[in-house]
């Protein structure tokens, strides 16, 4: 599975929901995407392209913490900046929403370590 190329959020997700099986790395990124919410809020009430960018760079900076040194695997941003950016998203909601477990549970590899489920 290592040659497929991902070209929607459909397929990408129980990709993008395993390399976030961590509760720990799926705490950073929504403590980095709420962080981004504040900064590009201020950015928009300050009119401040310097904030915007501040936002981005210290939510990417949260959230590949998680990966490099919770999670301990690459980015899927680095692959799929895209894909990834409507994955965050995706999480986002399905965290404030209380259904993020349940995803990762029906996605989770197989206790085997055999690989992909899809």
């Amino acid at each position: 599975m290592q040659n497929v190329r991902y070209t929607s959020l459909k397929e990408f997700w129980p990709y993008y929901v395993r390399e976030h099986s961590n509760p720990r790395t799926r705490q950073m990124h929504f403590i980095g995407n709420t962080n981004l919410i504040v900064w590009l809020a201020a950015a928009l009430v300050r009119r401040s392209p310097a904030l915007a960018a501040a936002g981005v760079v210290s939510s990417y900076a949260l959230a590949w913490i998680g990966h490099f040194f919770i999670e301990k695997n690459v980015p899927a941003t680095f692959k799929y900046p895209i894909l990834s950016a409507f994955g965050d998203l995706a999480m986002y909601v399905k965290m404030w929403r209380g259904q993020m477990d349940a995803e990762v549970a029906k996605y989770a590899r197989p206790a085997d370590g055999s690989g992909a489920i899809d």
